[in-house]
């Protein structure tokens, strides 16, 4: 470079300037009518448009689990009148249902028939997917008005979970029951990735703290038989959980105690404590506070175990940050947090070895660690 050449524009400036030239109107003619850049210009298009049509793509999921559809046609193929039958909908507007639900992926379309595709048969063998897309009614209410949820309005999803709120807005068994069984029913996937993630085979007790009706515990007693069980949860849940620890045949090994963490003290006695989908329920002072509670709770060198939707951090993620992220936001009291973020909140309550144990789908969990240090070594 000489004394004559102008100096190179800041790399924020040059983004900027290529920004504007691709939001010209111009420049996208031009994008579209040249071939080696056609491709581009479509692939950014259709995105933009699922992006506008995603609602609606949602909508027409949430019809077809309502319907069964799915189900009906792993019993073989089907045309629209035959999976009209009985569900109130004329066979023209199911056959474009089923139409809509093919250019999703969910069927495949065979003349005047449709048949179940492959993304349709793996929905229905994820567990608990079914009953979160049905409930999905309350949380797209709440979003009717995204900027009134923004801007922290009254929502219905903090009604359907009002354990959130403490003991006493959960005190009802019918409540209780009804998001218990959803959060067990998807609670399967989210277990299978924890104890893939982490090794508890050798840990004494494991205290599980809002462990619901105990299907984690479930899962870990069926998983490893060397760890005794111990479930910390709302009294509501209780009749459920011991039911559901009778039913594994996994009773003699269970201690049931019924509490909230926001009002008592957690149990003793575990050397391993595990919050499976708890923290981005709550709001940094009521997670700083639990943390501080397993802090105490634990022996030296015991371990804490996080699980849970996180955030992608400094790389905002589709399922972090575009749907759990709003999903808590609707929940009023929740927040879903960056590894990064809860590492921190960890060593705030005095934890060491945080250790990240990943995750191979950031849609279901993602793994963290850490120990109580042994201040006597």
């Amino acid at each position: 470079m000489t004394l004559a050449d102008p100096a190179p524009p800041p790399r924020a400036a040059r983004a900027g300037w290529a920004m504007r030239l691709v939001a010209s109107r111009r420049f996208q003619s031009l994008v579209a009518a040249t071939p080696i850049l056609r491709r581009f210009a479509r692939r950014d298009g259709e995105a933009l448009f699922d992006l506008v049509a995603g609602f609606v793509h949602s909508q027409i999921l949430s019809a077809v689990v309502e319907l069964r559809l799915l189900h009906r046609l792993m019993d073989g193929p089907a045309d629209a009148a035959t999976l009209a039958a009985g569900t109130h909908v004329a066979p023209d507007r199911m056959a474009q249902l089923c139409d809509g639900a093919s250019a999703l992926g969910l069927m495949r379309r065979d003349g005047a028939t449709w048949r179940i595709a492959r993304r349709g048969a793996a929905l229905l063998g994820v567990p608990g997917l079914e009953a979160m897309i049905a409930h999905h009614s309350v949380l797209y209410r709440d979003l009717a008005d995204p900027l009134a949820l923004l801007r922290g309005g009254e929502t219905e999803l903090s009604r359907f979970w009002p354990y959130v709120f403490g003991a006493g807005a959960a005190a009802d068994p019918a409540t209780a029951r009804r998001y218990s069984d959803l959060m067990a029913d998807s609670q399967a996937l989210v277990t299978e990735e924890t104890l893939r993630r982490v090794d508890l085979a050798r840990a004494g007790t494991v205290l599980d703290v809002g462990g619901g009706t105990g299907a984690f515990l479930t899962a870990l007693g069926r998983a490893h038989p060397g760890p005794r069980l111990h479930l910390f949860d709302l009294p509501a849940v209780v009749p459920d959980a011991r039911a559901r620890f009778a039913a594994a045949g996994l009773g003699d090994r269970v201690t049931i105690t019924p509490g909230s963490f926001r009002d008592d003290p957690l149990p003793g006695g575990a050397d391993t404590i595990t919050l499976v989908r708890v923290l981005y329920d709550h709001d940094d002072t009521t997670v700083l506070s639990l943390l501080g509670a397993v802090h105490a709770a634990l022996p030296p060198g015991g371990r804490l175990i996080v699980s849970e939707p996180m955030t992608g951090g400094d790389r905002p993620s589709r399922a972090g940050d575009a749907y759990f992220a709003f999903y808590c936001m609707a929940m009023q009291t929740g927040r879903a947090r960056s590894p990064e973020r809860i590492k921190a909140l960890m060593a705030q309550a005095g934890f060491t070895r945080i250790t990240d144990r990943g995750t191979t789908r950031p849609f279901v969990t993602h793994v963290l660690s850490a120990e109580r240090p042994d201040l006597s070594t």
